[in-house]
């Protein structure tokens, strides 16, 4: 096998533990490239049919092309699609900065959407190059009975032995993708032919490389108009993937805060 051929094996592998192991399962959806990626190999892991819903937890503040990616998709793949809204950004905690306020509308958006459903697991796309705080992560990550993280009490994950065991009343987060990275996400859409949304292209001369709420996230300069100069920008650049998400520019510990209390 190629590494892309590993990445994929090792992807459903986790897939189809997490299904085997836990009884009510979703996979949370943003629409971006890594979570389009995530039901790729989802729908590869089960024969072409996602056997659990993809969660949508909307803060109604996406891009229009991300809506209609989604509309577009949930239909032609067959998916199970559950939406679910965000409290309003006067119910969030004041003491945050601006940009994280608002990312933290997506975390008491989902810890309604989990009252509601009663999942006892979360499909996450997130990857440890993104940022420091998910290196930190492991595959099958507990979270507590608010959805909190601890990330000074991670379970031991040797020779893929995963700890699919919940607290009474909390659940696990499964991260199928944790592994790749963001050229590798890139190298697998080409390969596997995967829809994209357009704003991952170049548009006078800048582009998307990670896609949020559109009054926190902003295009970076690039020329890449397709992915094969995608992955060319990649190799050379020293940018950061996020460095278009106003989050990761406020206070150091802004990220953190968000995700001990829940955030992907």
């Amino acid at each position: 096998m190629d590494h892309l051929d590993e990445l994929e094996a090792q992807s459903i592998y986790i897939f189809r533990e997490a299904f085997a192991r836990l009884k009510k399962l979703a996979l949370l959806w943003s629409l971006g490239k890594d979570s389009n990626v995530m039901i790729w190999l989802a729908r590869k892991a089960f024969f072409g049919k996602v056997p659990f819903p993809a969660l949508h937890v909307d803060t109604q503040k996406k891009f229009p092309e991300m809506y209609a990616f989604r509309d577009q998709y949930a239909k032609e793949w067959g998916l199970d699609l559950k939406v679910d809204f965000c409290p309003p950004i006067e119910e969030i905690d004041p003491t945050l900065p601006p940009a994280a306020r608002s990312a933290a509308r997506k975390t008491e958006g989902l810890k309604l959407a989990l009252a509601k459903y009663g999942f006892d697991g979360l499909i996450a796309g997130i990857r440890r190059d993104e940022e420091a705080t998910r290196a930190k992560e492991r595959v099958f990550s507990p979270r507590g009975l608010e959805g909190g993280w601890d990330v000074r009490d991670q379970p031991p994950e040797f020779w893929d032995h995963f700890n699919a065991s919940p607290p009474q009343g909390a659940h696990l987060r499964i991260h199928p993708i944790l592994h790749w990275t963001e050229e590798d996400i890139w190298a697998y859409t080409q390969r596997e032919n995967i829809p994209i949304i357009p704003l991952y292209l170049s548009n006078n001369g800048k582009r998307y490389r990670s896609l949020g709420d559109q009054d926190i996230t902003n295009p970076v300069v690039s020329n890449a108009s397709n992915i094969d100069e995608i992955l060319t920008e990649l190799k050379g650049t020293k940018v950061p993937e996020r460095a278009g998400r106003a989050l990761d520019h406020e206070t150091e510990d802004a990220f953190e805060r968000l995700r001990v209390a829940g955030y992907l």
